[in-house]
């Protein structure tokens, strides 16, 4: 009775051991399924909702580089995307390759059934911590919620397409605590607060939630872009 005890035991260690192992060999293949795009230029709608400010519709170009330069340029003017703000691509929003991963087994996301990862980055980083949803399938995060230290708890679903083989969304809304986020500089410089006196400027209680949904249009990827793309020009 004891050997079948022990032998249970070690059993129960190795299923422990190997799940471990797979869950980390699944997200180091996501994430370098993701590293491997170096760079990318789309056309986008962005669409930012939050409380107590008007944001018209913006659209434009988004400029990506890796590891973390990014840069939304809007018809008729040009945004920097701040370092100190939220980078809005799922390389910024993941942990990298060094992590710990853990396996929370599978959930269904919709249809599909998923592996639910949570990943805390082994340095020291703005991210302290990743839960992603991940079609192993497709090899692709189809939902992410991030904790970070600047930011809050930032929240992203993707929905993928046409460029869903280079792990490129068609599109993805954000979820996020206003309270906590920095709007992008440029962002701040397009909105318009609520006309006093209104109903709408009254404080909303407990109203402190965000969204960001961004449609990506089309994609030109890995052709290289240059770093002087992206430095802030002083006015």
């Amino acid at each position: 009775m004891k050997r079948v005890v022990v032998m249970l035991l070690l059993w129960l260690v190795y299923a422990d051991v190997y799940a471990q192992a797979d869950a980390t060999q699944l997200y180091t293949r996501l994430r370098g399924k993701i590293d491997a795009i170096k760079d990318y230029v789309a056309n986008v709608d962005m669409k930012i909702d939050v409380a107590f400010i008007r944001v018209p519709k913006l659209k434009g170009k988004l400029y990506f580089k890796a590891p973390d330069k990014m840069k939304l340029e809007r018809n008729g003017g040009i945004s920097i995307l701040p370092k100190n703000s939220i980078n809005m691509t799922v390389n910024n929003l993941l942990p990298g390759a060094a992590a710990t991963v853990i396996d929370m087994g599978t959930e269904m996301l919709g249809t599909r059934k998923v592996r639910v990862l949570k990943v805390v980055p082994d340095t020291e980083s703005d991210i302290i911590l990743s839960k992603i949803w991940v079609d192993e399938e497709r090899l692709l995060a189809l939902k992410t919620e991030t904790t970070t230290r600047d930011n809050g708890t930032i929240k992203m679903e993707l929905e993928f397409g046409k460029y869903e083989a280079q792990s490129l969304p068609d599109r993805v809304t954000f979820y996020l605590d206003v309270k906590e986020f920095k709007l992008p500089k440029g962002v701040t410089m397009d909105y318009e607060t609520q006309p006093a006196n209104t109903k709408a400027d009254k404080p909303q209680k407990g109203n402190k939630k965000g969204k960001i949904q961004i449609r990506y249009i089309d994609y030109v990827v890995n052709k290289g872009i240059a770093d002087n793309v992206f430095a802030d020009k002083k006015k």
